[in-house]
């Protein structure tokens, strides 16, 4: 107690210093009912409302809720409704907010009290003389320099306690507009620019039984707030797709117990179509915090047939014909139909895989990332190696005549099963040497892929082991 009235009879006004502040930003408007749109690309549009008193003839207009990442040239004002006629006749944007050492600057040469604090002893006023504040413009700092008593210190003698703010000082990032209006009247003008410090991306959990082929899906979209500014209750979308920017080169790098189906998720993201992009519209407001990781879920699906798919591509690992085992390769693919129990457009993000152990726990078997998928289309998602089935490549003989431009391989490949349950695996070959390509013997058929794949399908029983052979013949 002693020391809070000893800090009482010090300060008869504690609130002297709170009430100027308050009375330096009385001229600044602050916005209502935030809106964003989030891209991809680690950028976001801001809109915000902004009531607007003006009189005829100039104005000067505030706005102190900018965030710290505004893109100044992309900022526009306008009267929604179109009641309004303005001319802006000049826009800057400060983001210099006040602070103790830019405060110190402005009274170098001047005395100041400061407040010190010591253990075990009341609070009591020291006057100094501020001989250099260490305020560098653009953020730069050195040691400041305070006469006490007629002798200097590199250190403040105690917590400064200024007067005023000054008369060109911003407490937060703020915009400054000089309109010239046709008549007076108040609207409700609408503030909308790009900033950077905004991301979001979509990120999906798998999860299958033990066995089978289905899983069920859910979908989460992910925003992170790095903007300097807390946003409340915001209407927030999510732009998906590529769209382009232009980038100064100085920059680097800174543009980028479930349901029966998909469930009914209009109330908390809807999507749809937007240009050649696709938008999706977060259904409830949104309060988003600077530095904040927020997560909405905006799909949910059971019973998505999800086939399970091996794959041995065998010229991969051994083009010389070294004869090394090779690793078979597991796939996830789905159709992203609504037959399929999904059928909406998928933003790119990571896909997860979990599978349920025999007990029912979760656990976790790969991962991948998805580009933008639009319904109707094919995912196949690669998942990782399996352990237990392996495929072995031999070049066993080629041979070539110039003079008839020609050339033939013959290739064997060997795949095994080690499994309990019988599989098919897809050995993938490639016509390596380019031109016309054709099969002129094989054990057993292959199916064309494209101009250069190839691929046969090798079903096999519980620890059997088949090898399969091919002749390629080369014409240029």
């Amino acid at each position: 107690m002693g020391k809070a009235a000893s800090f009482a009879q010090t300060f008869p006004n504690p609130m002297k210093l709170p009430a100027l502040l308050l009375l330096a930003a009385a001229s600044v408007s602050y916005a209502a009912d935030p809106a964003l749109t989030i891209y991809n690309g680690g950028y976001a549009v801001v809109r915000e409302t902004l009531p607007i008193d003006l009189k005829a003839g100039v104005n000067q207009v505030s706005f102190a809720g900018a965030t710290a990442q505004v893109e100044a040239d992309s900022v526009i004002l306008r009267d929604v409704a179109g009641k309004a006629e303005f001319q802006i006749l000049e826009q800057s944007y400060r983001n210099d907010p006040v602070s103790q050492a830019m405060l110190l600057s402005l009274f170098e040469g001047q005395a100041l009290e400061f407040i010190r604090r010591e253990a075990n002893k009341p609070d009591r006023l020291v006057s100094g003389k501020v001989v250099r504040s260490g305020f560098v413009p653009g953020g730069g700092y050195v040691e400041p320099i305070i006469e006490v008593d007629g002798k200097l210190q590199f250190t403040l003698p105690g917590e400064p306690v200024f007067p005023s703010l000054g008369t060109d000082n911003v407490l937060k990032p703020t915009l400054n507009w000089k309109l010239n209006a046709a008549s007076s009247g108040k609207i409700d003008a609408e503030v909308a620019y790009l900033s950077r410090g905004f991301t979001w991306e979509a990120s999906y959990n798998l999860v299958a039984p033990e066995k089978g082929d289905t899983v069920d899906i859910v979908g989460w979209v992910t925003m992170n707030n790095r903007s300097g500014m807390l946003f409340a209750d915001a209407k927030i979308k999510l732009m998906a797709g590529d769209v382009n920017r232009v980038q100064p080169y100085r920059e680097n790098g800174i543009g980028r117990g479930m349901g029966v189906a998909v469930a009914k998720s209009a109330e908390v993201v809807t999507e749809k179509s937007f240009d050649e992009f696709h938008l999706y519209t977060l259904g409830n407001p949104v309060t988003l915090r600077d530095k904040e990781t927020k997560q909405v879920e905006f799909v949910r699906a059971t019973g998505v047939k999800a086939e399970r798919i091996y794959v041995y591509d065998g010229g991969g690992y051994s083009r010389r014909g070294s004869g090394a085992a090779g690793k078979v390769q597991v796939f996830r693919e789905f159709q992203n139909t609504s037959d399929n129990r999904l059928g909406i457009a998928l933003p790119k993000g990571k896909l997860r895989f979990y599978s349920q152990d025999g007990d029912r726990q979760l656990e976790f078997v790969g991962e991948n990332q998805i580009d933008h998928t639009p319904k109707n289309e094919r995912v196949r998602v690669f998942t990782g190696n399996s352990f237990d089935l392996v495929g072995e490549r031999r070049l066993v003989s080629q041979s070539e005549r110039s003079a008839e431009r020609t050339a033939t391989q013959v290739v064997e490949v060997k795949v095994r099963n080690r499994k309990k349950e019988p599989v098919e695996i897809r050995v993938v070959e490639h016509a390596s040497r380019g031109g016309n390509w054709t099969l002129t013997a094989q054990s057993q058929p292959h199916e064309k892929k494209d101009a250069t794949t190839f691929e046969f399908r090798v079903p096999l029983q519980p620890d059997e082991e088949k090898t399969l052979t091919y002749t390629i013949r080369y014409t240029w």
